[in-house]
Order: structure tokens, then C-alpha cells, then sequence
């Protein structure tokens, strides 16, 4: 597995740096973030290290996929699909990516305004 000994996202999947895990598979770890944005919003990661999103699906076209499972699957569990939820993948510093590890944000739980920012 492909990880990078800095990033704070693999040093969660490791099991180096505590999070509240809400789902795992072979693939992907989903925890709570821990500035919540929205009464629910869950990080989805995939275990495997790439930058964002852009590099992820160049590299790692199966993880892609189980990305997206997994955001539909923390959007049932935590009982926002009926209702709506948003998923953000912030790519890039001037799209305020701070942790430099592909992640999806799944928020929802209230009504989402538009544009979101």
C-alpha cells in the first residue's frame, strides 16, 4: 500500500492517529471530521496515498469506485440519503485542500444552501 509517512490521513489509516471511524473496507476509511460543517459530515478516504481526487482516478481507477461506494454507503448508515446529502472533493490549495491526501467530505443532515461558497 502506497502511504506517505507526513500525511495525517494515512497516519489515521494506520492506526497511528485516532479518528471516529464510521466505516472501513479493503479499500476506503471513513471517520468524523473533526470541524463538522453540517450535523453530519464524514470524511471518506481512500487507504491508499494520492494527492486529490484528480490523481486518484488517474492512478487508482478501482479505488475511485470504491470512493463513491463508500460515500453511499456512510450516506445511508448515517441516514441522510433520502433526505439529501453533499459531497465535496476540495482539490488543490485555492480550493482549500488542506491535507493533501484524496478525500470526499459527505455532509448533510440540514438543507444545503447554494452557491456553497
Amino acid at each position: 500500500m502506497t502511504t506517505d509517512p507526513d500525511c495525517l490521513f494515512c497516519k489515521i489509516v494506520a492506526g497511528d492517529i485516532p479518528a471516529d471511524i464510521v466505516r472501513e473496507d479493503d479499500a476506503t476509511v471513513a471517520f468524523r471530521d473533526l470541524d463538522p460543517q453540517a450535523p453530519v459530515h464524514v470524511l471518506v478516504i481512500p487507504r491508499h496515498h494520492t494527492p486529490n481526487v484528480g490523481s486518484l482516478t488517474q492512478e487508482r481507477p478501482d479505488d475511485t469506485v470504491a470512493l463513491f461506494d463508500a460515500v453511499r454507503e456512510v450516506a445511508a448508515q448515517e441516514g441522510i440519503a433520502d433526505g439529501g446529502y453533499r459531497s465535496v472533493f476540495n482539490t488543490g490549495a485555492d480550493a482549500h485542500q488542506t491535507v493533501f491526501h484524496a478525500h470526499v467530505h459527505v455532509l448533510g443532515g440540514r438543507a444545503m444552501q447554494w452557491p456553497p461558497g
